[in-house]
């Protein structure tokens, strides 16, 4: 039986019939896909227009270019940075900066016109840490490890000074000369000085006090007054602890605030009479500068013996604790009048029956003032004297032992007069 032929072109039209064409794929009016028609006999452009349509912000998702953290708006006012200490010498951040136009760029206006149409004012940095908060993040237990027990006990009091301000004690070991930093309140920036500082060192750390840090406003003392400080003992409070530098800063003057406090709300202390104590801080040749209960009072040769002193130095030195009496105390002005004489007994009072009128008497010559001359007789009776008829000035000198004779007392003035008769 003979085989039928079979065209290829008919298997292939009646394949294609049998399977369905893509519902996607557009057709010509030939019925056949674009691809299929030679553009030369179409005259049709076989690409259709395209339409695409943009995703929104939402469905783009994870697509969309993300905003810096800088730039995003937190609803909230900048906290203004940290000022230095007033008038201390803590280190803290710089003053308020507003920026001005050329400086609100911040490096992140380009990706802003990129990122959104409208631009955002981005944030100012973060405002550095105080000299507190610096403290507090301290690794002390890293800090202390290797410490000996007496180096951890002088920081552990250095660090509870800091912290509760309260007041330590301690010895003027010198007097140096330091550039530090001081934040002025009238210009609002920070100066660089140069003053003297006294060093105090309890065991291991080196505590400096500034002179700014020494008196009150308006009760400043001359540079040599501080230079004659060295062995004076005061009172201080840690305003600033370095560390890692091994060192601190001290307050003398905070510290007297806290003592005048003390000594004001004392009835035992302040009542006219009351006895106390007084520190001396510095000595000159006539008068000294000594310290009550956080009072920086100057005290005369006058006010520190019955007997005439040629040179204070000779008797007091700084450091030294010595008894005084409260003669007055104004609390509405903070004054305060004591005297250290008044702690004994006038020693004129008796002196009459002990060196009676006529009688010679061993004295040594303690001072000379407007022709008359000073002297100290062994109980501290002070007599005035006058030189005889065969002797002048030039024959005697501060120091040297003199026989007197006793002419006259004034009860009055509590005062005894004799007349020098010659060197003993």
């Amino acid at each position: 039986m003979a085989r039928k032929k079979t065209n290829p072109e008919e298997v292939n039209v009646a394949a294609a019939a049998e399977e369905p064409a893509p519902q996607d794929t557009p057709l010509t009016e030939a019925g056949m896909p674009p691809g299929d028609v030679p553009e030369a006999t179409t005259g049709i452009d076989p690409t259709p227009p395209l339409s695409i349509e943009m995703p929104t912000a939402e469905e783009a998702g994870a697509d969309e270019t993300p905003v810096p953290v800088e730039m995003q708006d937190t609803g909230k006012e900048p906290e203004p940075a940290e000022k230095y200490g007033v008038d201390t010498l803590e280190e803290a951040a710089p003053p308020d900066h507003v920026p001005s136009a050329e400086e609100s760029d911040w490096g992140f206006q380009e990706e802003q016109k990129s990122a959104e149409p409208e631009a955002e004012t981005p944030a100012p940095p973060k405002p550095s840490k105080s000299d507190r908060q610096k403290f507090y993040e301290l690794k002390f237990h890293d800090l202390d490890r290797n410490l000996t027990p007496e180096e951890r006990q002088e920081w552990n009091t250095i660090y509870a000074s800091y912290r509760g301000r309260s007041a330590i004690t301690g010895t003027i070991i010198g007097v140096d000369p330091l550039s530090i930093y001081v934040w002025n309140p009238k210009t609002e920036e920070r100066e660089k000085k140069t003053m003297y500082c006294a060093i105090v060192v309890p065991y291991r750390v080196r505590i400096v006090i500034p002179a700014s840090e020494m008196w009150e406003e308006g009760e400043e003392r001359p540079d040599y007054v501080l230079q004659n400080m060295v062995g004076a003992t005061v009172d201080l409070i840690i305003i600033k602890v370095e560390r890692e530098g091994n060192f601190a800063i001290g307050s003398r003057r905070l510290a007297n605030r806290s003592q005048r406090y003390f000594f004001a709300h004392r009835e035992d202390l302040r009542s006219i009479g009351a006895r106390v104590k007084c520190r001396m801080l510095a000595v000159g040749p006539r008068r000294c500068l000594v310290d009550c209960y956080g009072h920086d009072l100057d005290i005369t040769q006058r006010e520190m013996r019955y007997a005439s002193i040629p040179d204070l130095r000779n008797e007091y030195h700084p450091g030294m604790e010595i008894d005084c009496i409260v003669k007055m105390f104004d609390p509405d002005n903070d004054k305060l009048e004591i005297s250290i004489k008044e702690t004994e007994v006038n020693p004129f009072f008796g002196a009459e029956q002990r060196h009676p009128v006529g009688s010679r008497r061993l004295a040594v010559i303690s001072g000379k003032y407007g022709g008359g001359v000073f002297c100290n007789l062994p109980d501290g009776v002070v007599c005035m004297c006058n030189y005889s008829y065969q002797h002048e000035d030039a024959d005697f000198m501060v120091g040297e032992h003199v026989m007197l004779i006793v002419q006259r007392y004034e009860n009055e003035k509590l005062q005894m007069y004799g007349k020098i008769m010659n060197k003993w």
